[in-house]
């Protein structure tokens, strides 16, 4: 098997060319807009709540924090359309256990967000790795999680755990996923859409940023997402799997004394606070489709499970991040900002390129919503 040290000279190296290309991305002139430009906002939770192997007992109470909080906390935000805020919950097939995903599951059901796939795993094969698909699937949809694809089949978006997707992180010796054709594998097994990048600082990071794609490798090798075409309108049947990436922007950072350049990915964490700097970095990343420049894509994501991350997010930077969004990116004339699961993400890409206008159809546009999430409405706020 081929190892990533034959693909790149340094991880140092690879890094100052993502971070290049980043800059390159921001330098792309996004064209001249007419009327306002619409802004869809989800939020990735990598959501692990037993990181760190706690006991039961705290790793419950984790859960349970977020079904107090989090409902009143989005309902103190309203989008354009009248639809509070929202989150998706990847919760870790590897760290199963059936209490959590009821109780994820409940909270869902209340509108709050919609249930995902999480998964580490290491060492597998095609097989191996089949196998833990299939079963996280049944499992998950005993809970009500997962839309369906027009055929029956369950449809899931997936993030990969320690950034190694298709086999393309291999550090000090572990190999952290084993499966180079696990692109096509989890299209196979009915995965929309991935949502594992960007994986700044680290080689499993695509070479391509702040872009939407569909991954088309050919499977035999690592990394096998490198290559692919990007959505663009007018083209509704682009093969590979759909690659929804979150911001990669450059940044010179003044704390601390003298200026220093920096990198965001759009991860919000402890040692990574929201700041209406970072909102500004996102929509300047201009992550859109090709042919249409008025649609703005922002995937953030964070580890919301983990107790100095929770404590942010539910104490203030959420509540920072969507009052902050609201007030001044969803003014109807020049912005209108959209709160939407990872499942709605998927779909209005998917409506956009076939060309839809309506933007409350286009949430529900090829996959409906799962048991437990309502169908999308205006909402009178």
């Amino acid at each position: 098997m081929p190892s990533l040290t034959s693909l790149f000279d340094s991880t140092l190296w690879f890094n100052a060319e993502i971070a290049l290309r980043a800059g390159a991305s921001l330098a792309r002139t996004r064209p001249a807009v007419e009327g306002p430009t619409d802004i869809f906002l989800a939020l990735v939770d990598h959501y692990e709540p037993q990181v760190g192997q706690p006991t039961r007992d705290v790793a419950r109470e984790r859960v349970e924090d977020w079904l107090r909080r989090y409902p009143a906390l989005a309902d103190r935000h309203r989008d354009c359309e009248g639809r509070p805020a929202t989150h998706s919950f990847f919760y870790p097939w590897d760290e199963y256990d059936d209490w959590e995903c009821a109780r994820i599951s409940e909270l869902c059901a209340g509108g709050w967000g919609e249930l995902e796939v999480h998964l580490h795993h290491r060492d597998d094969t095609e097989e191996t790795l089949r196998r833990k698909l299939k079963d996280a699937v049944a499992a998950f949809r005993g809970h009500g999680a997962f839309s369906t694809w027009p055929d029956g089949r369950p449809a899931w978006g997936f993030v990969h755990g320690n950034w190694a997707l298709a086999n393309s992180r291999h550090d000090g010796g572990r190999n952290y996923c084993g499966v180079n054709n696990e692109v096509a594998l989890l299209q196979q097994e009915g995965c929309y859409a991935d949502f594992t990048f960007p994986a700044w600082g680290h080689t499993a990071q695509p070479r391509r940023v702040n872009r939407i794609y569909y991954a088309q490798g050919d499977g035999l090798h690592p990394k096998s997402y490198e290559t692919g075409e990007e959505a663009r309108v007018g083209r509704t049947d682009t093969p590979g799997l759909l690659l929804v990436q979150g911001p990669l922007v450059p940044f010179l950072n003044r704390k601390g004394g003298r200026p220093r350049p920096g990198t965001d990915d759009g991860d919000l964490a402890h040692y990574h606070r929201y700041t209406p700097e970072r909102l500004d970095r996102w929509i300047r990343a201009g992550i859109h489709l090709e042919g249409r420049p008025d649609r703005l894509f922002i995937k953030l994501h964070t580890h919301g499970a983990q107790d100095k991350n929770r404590a942010a997010l539910l104490g203030e930077d959420l509540d920072a991040l969507y009052g902050d969004a609201e007030a001044r990116y969803n003014d109807g004339r020049r912005y209108r900002l959209h709160y939407v699961t990872a499942r709605e993400l998927f779909n209005v890409i998917k409506a956009t390129e076939a060309g839809v206008e309506d933007l409350t159809a286009a949430r529900d546009w090829l996959l409906p919503p799962p048991a437990h999430r309502p169908a999308a409405t205006t909402v009178t706020a």
